[in-house]
């Protein structure tokens, strides 16, 4: 398929336009005609970007799931950290957390709906994540699942499927996902930006672009709810359903249509980003987070931010922090990590250093160098492993400081989750709300490291060139 760049103004505006009035409360019926739990597994920490008021689950067992079951909200998240994972852990993880949510859904005498929430920019271990959950649901359960939805839009970060092809906005243009930085991804690449295609391509042929079910933007404009529900109910034997969106409200049409066929008898299992997981949940709006609800005490000290991201969006975001007063820069050399005791001192450099900033009421900015260090073996599962290495050193950055600093603000899905987890020893945390579109913010709780912090996770290719520094603003003391 010839995919080529095209121009946001020209495209995005020329849909048929909602009666916004009437499709929310369509919406609203079918949400409350449900009484499923929707259990949203997500393969980095960002995944949080649209909700709030919601908690998220750094384990997946039985404990922490029947709690998220026996919640009043009706949707929790359970924080996997997949993408960091190798394809052997990624199957054993997806068996366990599938087999619990078995567990407690028959415990509980409840249904469930599972979301695989990913990359907006395709990457991810697509299909194995899901295929493993089928797999194991149908075999704990002996119900099958008919189909698959993939519906990877996501408004905040620039994130349209259009035609069939999803696109990354770029300033003023939509790019093919297949022609982005992303698809050029070591671990989890890819060619084709038409999602039938990408389908094809990642599931080496087993399913085809002819064998899967458009739902076309045309149709949610027209609100043909019988339509997409008739197109829905014929789905079988785990074909794939792409959705088109290029606004929340083609998300909300969808989803209403999609209620219906789950009471019908209908079962699907989704692979989404974050905008489905909003809908479906029934989050309401609400406003960026104001400095106020973020800076709740009265520490002195400096914040923290830890950059890991290698994107071009986040070099550019770094590069513009440089222009604040007041934040020392230190810059992290993964590049020793073959070399294990100048590895281990130059952690420990950073930590002494860090530290002593922090105190002194300095925020300090811990960025990996720039240069990406790779193995060149053509190995991507010793290039992963290379990469847990290097997060586990700068997860220990924080783990191993002996202050509480004022903030902290991770950079990139595997490092603000490996920091959450290991580095901060987050158990359960409270879903705050966004900083800045697409910035989620987690309330640690109690058990953590730092309890009661607000903890930046801002997603690598996500924001403005400026975005970063104007988050460090926000949450700075004394402005």
């Amino acid at each position: 398929m010839n995919e080529q760049p095209i121009s946001s103004n020209d495209i995005l505006n020329s849909f048929a336009a909602y009666d916004k009035t009437a499709v929310d409360s369509e919406l609203l019926c079918a949400l409350k005609n449900s009484r499923h739990k929707i259990v949203v597994l997500d393969d980095d920490p960002t995944g949080v970007q649209t909700v709030h008021g919601v908690h998220v689950y750094t384990d997946w067992s039985i404990a922490s799931i029947r709690q998220g079951f026996e919640e009043e909200n009706s949707i929790f998240f359970i924080l996997t950290n997949s993408r960091g994972f190798t394809e052997d852990e990624t199957i054993r993880v997806h068996q366990e957390i599938a087999s619990n949510v078995v567990t407690v859904a028959k415990e509980t005498d409840s249904k469930f709906i599972l979301i695989s929430r990913g990359d907006s920019t395709l990457r991810g271990h697509y299909p194995l994540e899901t295929e493993v959950l089928k797999e194991k649901i149908e075999e704990l359960t002996g119900e099958k699942i008919d189909g698959e939805v993939i519906l990877p839009f996501f408004l905040e970060g620039g994130r349209y499927t259009i035609n069939n092809v999803h696109y990354v906005r770029d300033n003023d243009m939509l790019i093919p996902a297949g022609k982005t930085e992303f698809a050029a991804d070591r671990t989890f690449g890819y060619s084709s930006s038409h999602l039938g295609e990408w389908v094809e391509e990642k599931s080496k042929g087993e399913f085809t672009k002819d064998s899967v079910t458009y739902i076309s933007l045309d149709e949610l404009r027209a609100c043909d709810y019988t339509g997409i529900y008739n197109k829905l109910t014929k789905v079988n034997d785990y074909n794939k359903i792409v959705v088109n969106s290029v606004d929340y409200y083609d998300v909300k049409v969808f989803v209403t249509a999609l209620m219906k066929a789950i009471l019908a008898g209908k079962n699907f299992l989704f692979r989404s980003a974050a905008a489905l997981t909003k809908v479906i949940g029934g989050i309401s709006d609400k406003p960026l987070l104001t400095r106020d609800e973020l800076v709740n005490t009265k520490n002195k000290n400096g914040g923290i931010i830890m950059v890991g991201s290698h994107v071009k969006k986040t070099t550019q975001q770094l590069e513009n922090l440089k222009n604040l007063d007041n934040i020392e820069f230190i810059e992290f050399n993964q590049h020793l990590v073959l070399d294990d005791k100048a590895f281990e001192a130059e952690i420990k450099r950073v930590i002494k250093e860090a530290e002593e900033n922090i105190s002194e009421g300095r925020t300090v900015a811990v960025y990996t160098r720039r240069e990406r260090f790779d193995l060149n073996t053509g190995n991507k599962e010793d290039e992963l492993r290379l990469s847990i290495k290097i997060s586990d050193a700068v997860t220990s950055i924080i783990s191993d400081l002996s202050v509480r600093p004022n903030f902290i603000i991770a950079k990139g899905g595997i490092t603000s989750s490996d920091i959450g987890t290991k580095g901060l020893k987050v158990k359960r945390a409270l879903v705050l709300g966004q900083i800045l579109h697409g910035i989620p913010v987690w309330l640690t709780g109690d058990e953590s490291k730092f309890p009661g912090m607000p903890y930046v996770i801002f997603p690598g290719n996500v924001g403005t060139p400026t975005s970063l520094s104007e988050a460090v603003e926000i949450m700075s003391p004394n402005k």
